[in-house]
This record gives structure tokens, sequence and C-alpha cells, in this order.
């Protein structure tokens, strides 16, 4: 059974983490962190030793939380977006713990296949714009997931990123869509998520295979869903 821990416990995408761990079978919750809770990460880390931690907390303390659960040799799970990375990959570099990191843009697993979707086709279309629409209480934009299809297509093509239209609106909760066109002709590919449980399947897949990825920090979920197909990644996003 593996122990799970979450920092932002008590925000929506949190208690929704909990309230999934909770129901499976093979994993067992061992410490919720949250200020509302008034029990920080370091407490949880030292205090309840969770072999997995899942972070949907704010982009401001995402990448500190990130660093201590390194520091700690504890696997990590981000759904946090709008913070730098490259100082998470110089600490996993770095770092003499075997902790591996994930971090997803989105752990949807349609919102997954949209991406690998629009990669393929931006292959064979002259051009493209992406359109990500979220809650009005999303901090980071463009979204992740939107940045993400976006580098996903320019290595798809060697072409420029396309261009990202963001949208903040209550009553919405995650949607993208990805337009392409070319002559005579129009491609839209679209994912919504109309409840956040439409995440649960991906995290907890994360927490599960997280320890066996092969590359300390990795940045898609992608590694984990298409590992073992033939041309599925398997490198570091």
């Amino acid at each position: 059974m593996i122990a799970v821990a979450v920092a932002g416990a008590a925000g929506r995408m949190g208690e929704t983490v909990c309230e999934a761990v909770e129901q499976a079978p093979d994993l067992r919750l061992a410490g919720r962190a949250d200020p509302i809770l008034r029990r920080t990460l370091e407490q949880v880390l030292s205090e309840d030793a969770p072999q997995v931690v899942v972070d949907f907390t704010q982009p401001e303390v995402a990448l500190e939380n990130a660093l201590a659960c390194v520091r700690a040799g504890v696997d990590t799970v981000i759904g946090t977006t709008g913070f730098p990375i490259e100082p998470l990959r110089a600490e996993c570099e770095r770092a003499e713990t075997s902790a591996r990191v994930l971090i997803a843009p989105n752990f949807a697993i349609g919102a997954v296949l949209m991406m690998r979707f629009a990669a393929e086709a931006a292959r064979h279309m002259d051009a493209a714009e992406i359109i990500e629409l979220h809650h009005d209480a999303k901090l980071d934009a463009p979204s992740g997931t939107a940045a993400r299809t976006a580098q996903l297509m320019a290595q798809a093509t060697g072409a420029e990123e396309p261009p990202i239209h963001s949208v903040r609106l209550p009553g919405l909760v995650a949607h993208q869509e990805v337009i392409l066109g070319a002559l005579g002709q129009t491609l839209t590919i679209r994912h919504d998520s109309i409840d956040r449980r439409s995440f649960m399947p991906g995290v907890l897949l994360a927490v599960r295979r997280v320890a066996q990825l092969q590359q300390p920090l990795t940045v898609g979920l992608e590694h984990l869903l298409f590992a073992d197909r033939p041309n599925g990644p398997k490198g570091m996003g």
C-alpha cells in the first residue's frame, strides 16, 4: 500500500484527490498539508512519512514544496502549473536521493489524448491556434495544458509554437480547443473537463507509477500513458 500525502488538501482539487486516494484499495491517505488546516508540508513529511506527495497548491509555493520533497527523498506528483521548473530540474539532477518528480499540466486522460492528437495533426495542417478556457479562479494564463500543447505541436513540426488565447469565466472548469487550418478546411480538436473527478484516474496512475520513472524529473502524463507503446515517449519532457 502506497502512503500518499496531499499538499493543498483543503482546495477544490486537493479535496477531490484526498477522496480518490481514500477510495483506492492500494493507497493510503497519510497526511494533508494546507494553511487552512494549519499543517505544513514540512510537518507532513517529517511526521506522516508519505511515499508520494501530490501537490495541487499555488504557483508561488509549488516549487518550494517540490524541492522539499526531493531533498526528503519523497516522490512527487505535481498538478500545479505556472512556476519555473529549471530550479527543480537542477535540484533533481544533483540530489543524492532517488526521488522522482512528475509534473503533469493536465491529468485528464482525454486531455492528454487531445494534446497527442493535436501534435500529430499539426504535421499535416498549415497553421493552428489554441483557445483555453478555465474558471475565473485559475491564476496562471496561459494554462499549463495549453503551453504544453503548443510545445508538443512545435516539436512535431519544427515550427514556432501556435498562438494561445486564454479565457477566464465563472461557470467553466477546464476546456481547450486546438483549431487547425489548411486550404479550404479546418480541424477542431476539443477537450472538456466538466467535473474535477475527470482528473482522478490520471492522478492515481501517476501516484502508482511515479517511482518507476527513469528520469528524476518528467513533464507530462503521456510518459506513463504511452510508455509501453513502441513509439511512446520515454524521455524527459
